[in-house]
């Protein structure tokens, strides 16, 4: 897969790179592109198999260890793939629900964070299925949120602490 935008070209092999949430390596950088190896595994549990040429994504380089920390842990480890259930306007912007896998809903709790396609959300609000997101005007205009529809899928990440705490208390148990 090619990835073109503006200053990836600096990105080494093997360094990382989200796309739309996923976390790829770089085999090959020029100017302006990159190009990562996507296998079968990651097109099966998220939506890049979707990914066609000339498409909007997410795109985020990596955190270097002495950079600024903002917003939550997100590793590029997809949980699963929800869907675009709901699209409510207001006057500040947007509320989004999405429906997720039930492997998900136990990792999602009001005001916990969620990544949606690379993006970190605070969760609004939970439903039977998933969870509510309230997204400003700049999130919208910024990401590709604004360019989802419903029935449209996205790829997400829970918080990583709450898998490490389920984690140690089965390994107690």
């Amino acid at each position: 897969m090619v990835v073109r935008a503006a200053g990836l070209g600096d990105l080494p092999t093997g360094a990382s790179i989200s796309v739309n949430g996923v976390c790829l390596t770089v085999v090959e950088a020029a100017v302006d592109e990159v190009t990562v190896d996507v296998i079968p595994e990651t097109l099966h549990r998220t939506t890049l198999s979707d990914v066609v040429s000339g498409v909007r994504v997410n795109l985020e380089r990596p955190m270097p260890a002495n950079g600024r920390f903002d917003g939550h842990i997100v590793q590029g480890h997809i949980d699963g793939v929800g869907v675009v259930m709901s699209i409510v306007s207001d006057s500040d912007g947007v509320v989004m629900t999405f429906a997720t896998p039930g492997s998900v809903r136990p990792y999602l709790v009001e005001k916990g964070s969620v990544t949606v396609d690379g993006v970190s959300l605070t969760v609004a609000g939970m439903t039977d299925d998933g969870f509510d997101v309230a997204l400003i005007p700049h999130t919208l205009e910024v990401t590709t949120l604004g360019l989802l529809k419903p029935g449209d899928t996205v790829n997400l990440e829970v918080d990583v602490l709450a898998k490490y705490v389920e984690r140690l208390l089965k390994v107690r148990e």
